[in-house]
């Protein structure tokens, strides 16, 4: 006899909304499909919207495979005013002045963090020391030292450049916190900055351009949501 959870198994292309956590994507697929094997594979923080990896059924075992791979976003900086938490949601800690901040300026700085690249986690982060994640200890004005990651970063650019905010694209290894790579350009450059906003536009061969939105997910039947699986890739890595 098939089971509900049998006819149903591969990867779900979701372009995530603002405000919600992966987590909360999840819990929404699990109730529409009635299944409980639902994960994700790569971690989006409220603030950020685009591509989620949702895996449904057989394909939760193959997540190790795709949270390795490379990841690329589109996104917005502020210059001259820095945060706690290196994004929007975050309480201002500095101002200062970006007057004799060019793109030109920006583009060459950027460039720089281009390559193999250490980054400290920020404090506002799930990272765990002695088994409590750093958010926590953030959140009772905490700071404390973090252990330096090494990440990689392809590709760094500047697009335009508005009076005091930016434009930009990055693609960059697993672990990578882009608002802190913004957090640390703006230290750089002297002015300070922080992420306005941010969209994930791929994850290694996938692609936003193939996602659907979540509310549009949300209304659709089970057969319906079963045509938009992706199952090659899970049967290349169950193979």
């Amino acid at each position: 006899m098939l089971r509900l959870d049998d006819d149903l198994n591969g990867i779900l292309l979701i372009d995530k909304p603002a405000g919600l956590t992966s987590h909360d994507v999840v819990h929404k697929i699990r109730q529409v499909t009635a299944i409980k094997r639902v994960g994700h594979a790569g971690t989006l923080d409220p603030l950020a919207t685009g591509l989620l990896l949702v895996l449904i059924g057989r394909a939760t075992k193959i997540s190790q495979f795709l949270v390795d791979l490379d990841k690329c976003y589109e996104g917005i900086m502020q210059l001259g005013i820095e945060t706690d938490s290196h994004d929007s949601e975050g309480n201002a800690v500095a101002q200062r002045d970006v007057q004799g901040i060019t793109l030109e300026r920006l583009r060459a700085s950027a460039a720089t963090f281009e390559g193999d690249i250490e980054q400290i986690p920020p404090m506002f982060s799930a990272k765990k020391l002695n088994g409590k994640p750093l958010y926590k200890l953030a959140r009772q004005g905490k700071v404390v030292d973090r252990q330096a990651n090494w990440i990689a970063i392809s590709k760094f650019e500047i697009e335009s450049l508005s009076v005091d905010q930016a434009n930009f694209c990055v693609c960059c290894s697993k672990g990578t916190y882009v608002r802190t790579l913004v957090h640390d350009l703006g230290q750089m450059l002297g002015c300070g900055a922080h992420l306005l906003s941010l969209r994930r536009t791929k994850i290694g061969q996938f692609s936003l351009d193939d996602a659907f939105p979540l509310d549009e997910i949300c209304q659709m039947s089970r057969s319906e949501i079963s045509n938009l699986l992706l199952t090659s890739y899970l049967a290349a890595k169950s193979s």
